[in-house]
């Protein structure tokens, strides 16, 4: 056996599959940026409150940012947080840390001090870049921690004029200032490979504390080339997409500062996807050929009393991911835009990347097929496949799969096996004709009398009343059924009558199914990009 085969059966599936997909023998993902950088130069990469950033402009400012962080003793392999909104310091600093090595540690910029101080401990931070809105909350935090480098970002494009808010610590540093600041050293990213540590995605923590998805250069490099084949042609240089999804969420993240951006695509960033009316106006403002959201912003969008007068000609197709998609709301949507609506599904320790409708195969009601260069089974829990048309646990292996669980290596062992496959811990089938059908969490599924009742199944047949906007279904302790169904309903007017809705469901649910409680409330308590967290309905 030769050398080179000799090396291609060592590989694991992963690292074959990102052999197979790096055509060009990219070193690590600056250098895919690289040439990114070179083919798009002159056009505008990412535009944020009336301000534009152009990829020439995102190519300076990345490496001054890198070689700030090489004169401030950042070492590669260190971790950098960043808590910000969506703002245009935020793909400077991303592309700028990954050009010096560092780890970056997306961080929410709502998170309360025992949320940063667990975050910034576990991933034992070295450097902090926050937005100066946070300062309040997260300074303390930082002192507390001892974090040797604080950097502050303003709200819009970072210049020498900016300055620090009053208060600030002496040793801060604006971010302005750290563009500025004259250094002649050159940042080379020879040391990093694709198996180099580039992201700790922090997952949400609905089982228990949240723990950081390591995600490497690799696994970033693939996910961009797995959505990349999803675009249309002209998408992938011309392209114009609005980004209301937090970059600090794996969503947005991936979607916006990597994928889109090595593909020479204008982001068009909104600092607060909860503000409707701004984010209409930024519709409003462009001819945006590209728009992602989750269920939720698309069902609120089409409630705003301005959402019609909005120049859908433009647009090729949205995204939808993060949550499940209701079949009403993605045909409304496409009723009244004139547009597809392509629901995905993907997980932070995926690297945002599973599974995608596309358009030359759609069919609502799923998440899609595979991506390229990845492969899924349905198993059940004893890891054993169950084929097609069976529901069982999803598991997926590929080059965009996490490295494991930071500093977390039982957690890491129980999610992936020694083949590479990651259990997702959702329910899911895959129907004959390939497509993935996504069921619910394992955790989130309902036992009454014996019989297994999934969320998604209710609040899908709910929402498509007339008096229903959105509604969440849990399960609470009952003494003759074991569990009973919950429905937490958000009514759609003045209609707040449960046998009405009770007695819908009766006629398109078996009577298990059938809610036994149904509760009005004016809003569900959700999650930064808008997924219904169902562990607070179910507190007492």
């Amino acid at each position: 056996m030769d050398k080179k085969k000799m090396l291609e059966t060592e590989l694991d599936y992963a690292q074959k599959m990102l052999q197979k997909i790096n055509d060009k023998g990219d070193r690590n993902l600056v250098e895919a940026f690289d040439r990114a950088i070179s083919e798009h130069r002159e056009r505008t990469a990412f535009s944020c409150l009336g301000q534009d950033l152009s990829f020439l402009e995102l190519d300076r400012n990345s490496k001054a940012f890198a070689a700030f962080l090489h004169a401030s003793d950042i070492k590669p392999g260190s971790r950098i947080a960043l808590q910000m909104p969506n703002i245009l310091a935020y793909p400077i600093v991303v592309w700028g840390a990954l050009r010096a090595g560092v780890v970056i540690v997306n961080t929410n910029p709502m998170y309360t001090e025992r949320e940063l101080r667990h975050q910034f401990t576990d991933a034992g931070i070295d450097a902090l870049v926050l937005f100066e809105g946070c300062l309040a909350v997260t300074a303390p935090v930082a002192e507390e921690l001892g974090v040797r480098l604080v950097v502050v970002a303003g709200a819009l494009k970072p210049d020498s004029s900016q300055v620090l808010p009053q208060g600030c610590p002496d040793r801060y540093v604006a971010l302005g200032t750290a563009l500025a600041t004259p250094n002649t050293a050159t940042i080379e990213t020879t040391n990093v490979s694709m198996e180099s540590l580039a992201v700790l995605q922090y997952t949400g923590g609905t089982t228990g504390p949240s723990k950081g998805a390591m995600l490497t250069h690799g696994n970033l490099f693939a996910s961009a080339w797995q959505t990349t084949s999803a675009l249309d042609e002209n998408e992938r240089s011309d392209g114009i997409v609005i980004a209301p999804m937090p970059l600090y969420h794996i969503y947005g993240f991936t979607w916006n500062v990597i994928s889109c951006c090595m593909n020479g695509v204008h982001s068009v960033l909104i600092p607060d996807p909860r503000n409707l009316d701004s984010l209409v106006q930024a519709m409003r403002a462009y001819r945006f050929t590209g728009f992602a959201g989750v269920n939720t912003l698309f069902a609120g969008l089409m409630r705003h009393p301005q959402f019609d007068e909005i120049d859908f000609s433009y647009l090729r197709g949205s995204i939808a991911g993060g949550a499940a998609l209701v079949t009403s709301v993605a045909e409304e949507w496409e009723r009244r835009t004139g547009s597809k609506l392509f629901e995905g599904y993907a997980m932070s320790e995926t690297s945002s990347s599973l599974t995608c409708n596309t358009p030359d195969a759609n069919q609502i009601g799923t998440v899609g097929k595979p991506l390229p260069a990845m492969e899924v089974k349905v198993i059940d829990s004893e890891g054993a496949d169950l084929g097609i048309e069976k529901v069982g646990e999803l598991a997926v292996r590929g080059p965009q799969v996490l490295k494991g669980y930071w500093n977390r290596p039982a957690e890491t062992a129980a999610a992936v096996d020694s083949d590479g496959w990651f259990r997702t811990g959702d329910v899911a089938v895959i129907q004959a004709d390939g497509f993935l059908r996504i069921v619910d969490r394992i955790k989130d599924m309902i036992l009454v009398s014996g019989f297994n009742v999934y969320p998604n199944e209710i609040e899908d047949v709910l929402t498509a009343h007339p008096d229903v906007f959105e509604c969440a279904a849990v399960g609470v302790a009952d003494e003759r059924t074991g569990e009973a169904i919950k429905v937490f309903v958000v009514p759609s007017g003045a209609a707040r009558d449960a046998e009405v809705l009770r007695d819908y469901c009766r006629r398109q649910l078996t009577a298990y199914k059938v809610p036994k409680h149904i509760a009005f409330v004016d809003a569900l308590p959700k999650s930064a990009v808008g997924k219904v967290l169902r562990r607070e309905l179910r507190t007492p």
